[in-house]
């Protein structure tokens, strides 16, 4: 289970965008990025595909390194918060339980995802 999903609100920490804050877009566990709205833009320039037609700059936010952000809770409003896991009982029914593991915010123990 990760500690930042897609969807988080997160601070950058380190780099150029340094104190930013931003939605994470994309994850990509296997490299250990992701990709945050409106940090980290780089431009790719596009060349003409047929003729007539003109070159584009195309913007976008460029995968940074997951140890360079760090999630901000959505419950507390801390600026910057550590992330546990916990497991928690949820009812499917009268009388069946189902244990759900759920991130929780080292600070005000809130489940972030639920």
């Amino acid at each position: 289970m990760w500690k930042i999903k897609r969807k988080d609100k997160v601070k950058i920490i380190n780099g150029k965008d340094n104190g930013k804050t931003g939605k994470v877009l994309q994850v990509f566990p296997n490299s250990n990025k992701a990709s945050v709205e409106g940090i980290n833009i780089l431009i790719k320039h596009l060349r003409p595909r047929r003729q007539g037609e003109t070159g584009q700059r195309v913007e976008f936010p460029a995968p940074m390194d997951i140890s360079n952000l760090v999630l901000v809770c959505p419950k507390c409003e801390k600026i910057t918060t550590r992330v546990g896991h916990k497991h928690i009982d949820k009812k499917v029914n009268e009388d069946k339980t189902k244990r759900k593991k759920v991130r929780i915010c080292k600070k005000c123990w809130e489940p972030i995802d639920e």
